[in-house]
């Protein structure tokens, strides 16, 4: 891993948005459709808050293996709560992957027409401000991720606002993410390779080595390497289908850590932005074209494709 070449991907300001729209929306789009990533520096989540959060994400995950297996819910996919180490398996994997993690929710008011579809959140009983914490994350991830969109309907020639729609009461879903050391002669990788089900993911905590991208022009592992405080940013499968492969979701694994660091955990907090149970996942009319024919003549709505996902990758049985 030491060895592998890192990937240009380009960082960008998202403050540069304010001032320059057009500008920032043709950077997101082209580092989209070149790495299916991007990073994104001046993100706007507060740093305290960041900081708070990966407290008490560390505290979380140091709890008593009893005491977090409470909190999992058989058959639930994973959609709230705790699910236990090696749990998730990459699609057509053959080994499973060596972490553990937490997922928060949206928080729905009750008697919403998407509770059926949206599971309540698990709070655990430390630890202590957990939940404010990460509701308070949760809405600040919304936020940037609701720019993040902005930037790329402009990119599409759509209405600025256009995914307004689409996201309001989406799905999405922030993980806590730990992977824990690990002997030198594990089985496995700490995240196989994959693509994300979802429209955009925004990670926080790539800092530490370990995250790589398949470049499609070369057919090689990259590194992706953001700078302290960065957000990598990359496309996932829903919003591909959308643009009918304009924007590119990016095959990327986090690989193990060279022997040395094979004692240390790793955490990260992937936000995975997803669009509302019922929104239509259907080819935007601008992305076919005679070079580009269609790939999915027939739509499907968010809720199916993610529970189609789900089951190829063990945390929905069929």
């Amino acid at each position: 891993m030491l060895d592998t070449p890192s990937a240009q991907v380009p960082t960008l300001s998202l403050n540069q948005q304010a001032t320059d729209p057009q500008g920032f929306a043709d950077q997101l789009g082209q580092s989209f459709r070149r790495f299916g990533f991007a990073i994104v520096a001046d993100h706007g989540i507060p740093d305290d808050l960041i900081a708070r959060a990966w407290d008490q994400t560390k505290k979380l995950f140091e709890l008593p293996e009893e005491e977090k297996r409470r909190y999992h819910v058989p058959g639930g996919g994973g959609a709230r709560g705790y699910t236990p180490f090696k749990t998730e398996i990459a699609k057509d994997a053959k080994v499973v992957d060596l972490k553990e993690f937490w997922h928060v929710g949206r928080e729905l008011p009750e008697g919403h027409r998407y509770a059926d579809t949206m599971a309540p959140n698990i709070w655990p009983e430390r630890p202590e401000g957990f939940r404010d914490t990460f509701i308070e994350l949760f809405g600040a991830f919304d936020t940037a991720g609701d720019k993040l969109l902005s930037g790329i309907a402009r990119h599409l020639g759509l209405e600025d606002r256009w995914f307004d729609r689409a996201v309001k009461d989406g799905n999405s879903v922030l993980r806590l993410l730990h992977y824990p050391p690990i002997p030198a002669d594990a089985e496995g990788v700490r995240a196989g390779a994959h693509e994300d089900i979802n429209l955009i993911t925004l990670l926080l905590g790539a800092e530490e080595a370990g995250l790589e991208l398949l470049d499609r022009d070369s057919g090689r592992w990259l590194a992706v390497k953001p700078p302290e405080g960065a957000m990598v940013v990359n496309v996932g499968d829903m919003l591909q289908r959308l643009t009918n492969h304009v924007l590119p979701s990016t095959t990327h694994r986090v690989v193990n850590p060279p022997p040395e660091r094979r004692g240390h955990s790793r955490y990260s907090m992937p936000f995975f932005l997803h669009p509302a149970p019922d929104f239509l996942i259907e080819s935007l009319e601008g992305t076919v074209t005679a070079e580009n024919p269609n790939r999915y003549p027939t739509p499907i709505t968010a809720h199916d494709y993610l529970h189609e996902r789900l089951v190829e990758i063990g945390l929905i049985k069929k």
